[in-house]
């Protein structure tokens, strides 16, 4: 998706206008996800896709209508056992789909999505509220704002303050809804932070962890003290690599909160133990820890014995990972992940 933003972007700095295509709902096994974007530029090309096959196609002539018009449209595909096949879907399914006209003249347009992205690299909380099928002085289609993780917004306000607080609040979950609000129609898109997943310890279950978390939109970084371990070779999916002097100074320069995943999966009972200790003085929204519930009640009690609470202890998810007799570090990654899926799932509800 950054990408598609980014060229949303460079195209509203080269003025040059185009249709945007949202996927807003779907039913059935459709291959995109709700939120899903296309661009069709004028020219007919597209930037992104929104699954193939003929839902695309059609997607792509209608908007040229869109874009002569300046008008938006919300267009309900009921897909064939055909429509299927050819969008490599297992069964047919039903893919609701906005059609957006972004226009370029309109500089606040640019604004908005300047901002917007902005939001996404500093990783903070915002709703990119769009108002559909409402004409406002001279202008036809939809128009939008940004609501920052402060409350300004950027953009032209196109609601008062009760509106906006309702239309935060139903921005729950990482993807677009459709809302209703005081009888005008808004597209709501919450800025979500994926997270960054923080790996101490680059050994086997790490290099395994690093792929399948970056596939599901964590932003990855592995720790360690060995070079040998911790390089690029054998973390090439990694946003970040970093060799550390030693485990004690695990933490150092790294900002750590709410969006932040810790695990802890390090070559040994005494590092894992220096690794928790620093963890639990951090605002991290998970942390986890390798190892059997004899391992980890050794190091629970170590950390009593310093002061720390049954309360700090809670916080860790050890043994590390859903329960699904996992053995190998293939197979324990998967569980870590799908415990990392269900935990960010309710940090951003």
């Amino acid at each position: 998706m950054k990408e598609i933003f980014d060229s949303i972007l460079r195209l509203l700095n080269s003025n040059e206008s185009f249709a945007l295509a949202t996927i807003l709902s779907k039913l059935g096994s459709s291959p995109r996800t709700a939120g899903t974007k296309m661009i069709v530029r004028g020219n007919g090309t597209i930037i992104g896709t929104i699954g193939g096959g003929t839902v695309e196609a059609e997607v792509q002539r209608l908007a040229a209508g869109v874009m002569k018009a300046g008008q938006p449209i919300i267009k309900k595909f009921n897909l064939t056992g055909a429509d299927a096949e050819q969008m490599d879907m297992i069964c047919g399914g039903q893919v609701e789909v906005l059609i957006d006209y972004i226009d370029a003249a309109d500089n606040n347009n640019a604004e908005v999505y300047r901002q917007f992205i902005a939001s996404r690299t500093e990783r903070k909380k915002a709703v990119l509220v769009t108002q559909l099928f409402e004409t406002a002085a001279g202008k036809t289609g939809s128009r939008r704002c940004l609501i920052k993780h402060d409350g300004t917004t950027v953009g032209e306000r196109i609601f008062n303050d009760n509106m906006a607080a309702k239309l935060t609040a139903g921005a729950v979950g990482r993807y677009p809804r459709v809302l209703t609000v005081e009888g005008k129609t808004f597209l709501v898109e919450p800025v979500r932070t994926s997270g960054t997943l923080y790996i101490f310890g680059a050994g086997h279950v790490a290099q395994k962890l690093s792929p399948l978390a970056a596939m599901v939109d964590f932003e990855t970084v592995v720790l360690d003290d060995r070079q040998e371990f911790a390089n690029r070779e054998r973390f090439k999916s990694a946003h970040r690599v970093i060799l550390l002097n030693s485990f004690a100074e695990a933490f150092k320069d790294l900002k750590i909160n709410r969006d932040s995943y810790l695990v802890i999966v390090t070559r040994g009972h005494v590092h894992d133990k220096t690794v928790l200790q620093q963890a639990l003085t951090t605002g991290a929204g998970y942390i986890g820890m390798i190892g059997s519930k004899r391992k980890r009640d050794a190091i629970y009690r170590a950390l009593l014995d310093e002061g720390f609470t049954d309360k700090d202890l809670a916080r860790v998810h050890s043994p590390i990972g859903l329960e699904i007799e996992a053995e190998t570090p293939e197979e324990i990654a998967v569980s870590i992940v799908a415990e990392l899926i269900k935990i960010r799932a309710g940090l951003n509800k």
